[in-house]
């Protein structure tokens, strides 16, 4: 047991909780007590993420406390290595039991409650609770803000481990958000011709003043030779685009989770016998190292920070096409 309470034991906190398809700030949210094998976190920070914005659209039917990106400090915990210390959490709740946890598929258990997304109180809130087993110490060198990058750059990661990429490829990120952005770093790393394509100048710039190769949607040349498109765009036409730009028996990874109906003839699919691939999670003790080593670079990606109190002006500004990345302060 952490020698820190909790605000003095206190039993009530502040949350944005989602009811309905809306989102309201509650003063007086009930602390979480953690489970046996979960720790008590104190969020410091949190991201805001499309999936955010998704579920105030309806995505996943989801009620409760969102968000899933954050930083935090362990207050409870029988684990006397993580007493204290500053963490980031794996957002999957496994079963450890079920097929596909037996099987070294944990991230599609059966059974698993998702931070924020699905069955389990998220990091909008000033406290959480998440298995223990879940949760990676952090050093001191990685600041905060970095820190809220893990999930997203985990997920960009999963795309090398479900591919390997040929440095010969041509290959297209499509999405200029939070998500493009580090995709295409990624994936830059063992391939210099790495595209990202998207609708706005100032986002291309940040992906530019990293070396990378992008182009306005408008003004993409070169269709059906792409030997892998990752869509990222967090739209409805983000698909379309993709099969139209890959060539015959290349892939297309597919990132975008949306609530919209996706309209896109499939046909091409077959036809150019293209491997159409999802991609979720990935792992955090990469993502920690490639931000720590500053092989992956943030800087450019925060457009603003707010605390949680101004949690609704947040996720508007978040919504907004200019924005890229936006936080959200828990403490005082």
């Amino acid at each position: 047991m952490s020698a820190k309470s909790v605000s003095g034991e206190a039993k009530r906190m502040k949350a944005a909780v989602f009811r309905e398809g809306k989102l309201k700030l509650v003063r007086d949210y009930p602390v979480p007590v953690p489970a046996k094998g979960e720790a008590l976190i104190k969020v410091l920070q949190a991201g805001i993420c499309a999936t955010d914005l998704e579920i105030l659209k309806g995505y996943m039917k989801f009620e409760g406390v969102g968000g899933h990106e954050f930083v935090g400090q362990v207050v409870r915990t029988s684990e006397a290595s993580l007493a204290d210390r500053r963490v980031v959490g794996q957002i999957n709740c496994v079963c450890g039991q079920c097929d596909m946890c037996s099987s070294g598929l944990s991230n599609h258990c059966r059974n698993r409650t998702v931070l924020g997304i699905a069955g389990r109180d998220g990091a909008f809130a000033e406290y959480l609770v998440l298995p223990q087993d879940n949760l990676h110490v952090l050093d001191e060198k990685l600041t905060d803000e970095q820190a809220v990058f893990v999930e997203p750059l985990a997920a960009a990661l999963q795309i090398v481990k479900q591919v390997s990429i040929d440095k010969r490829w041509k290959i297209a990120v499509l999405g200029d958000g939070r998500l493009g952005l580090l995709a295409c770093q990624v994936l830059a790393r063992d391939n210099r011709s790495v595209l990202l394509v998207g609708k706005h100048r100032h986002k291309l710039l940040v992906a530019d003043k990293k070396g990378i190769r992008v182009s306005l949607v408008d003004e993409v040349v070169g269709r059906n030779d792409y030997d892998l498109v990752v869509d990222c765009t967090g739209s409805p036409t983000g698909l379309k685009l993709a099969v139209k730009m890959v060539r015959p028996r290349g892939t297309i990874i597919l990132k975008t989770t949306i609530a919209a109906p996706v309209e896109c003839d499939l046909s091409p699919l077959v036809i150019n016998e293209v491997r159409l691939i999802g991609s979720r999670c990935g792992t955090f003790s990469d993502a920690i190292e490639a931000l720590s080593s500053g092989e992956i670079d943030i800087s450019g990606l925060i457009s603003r920070t707010f605390p949680l109190e101004r949690i609704d002006e947040a996720l508007k500004f978040a919504a907004e096409p200019d924005s890229i990345k936006v936080l959200l302060r828990m403490q005082a």
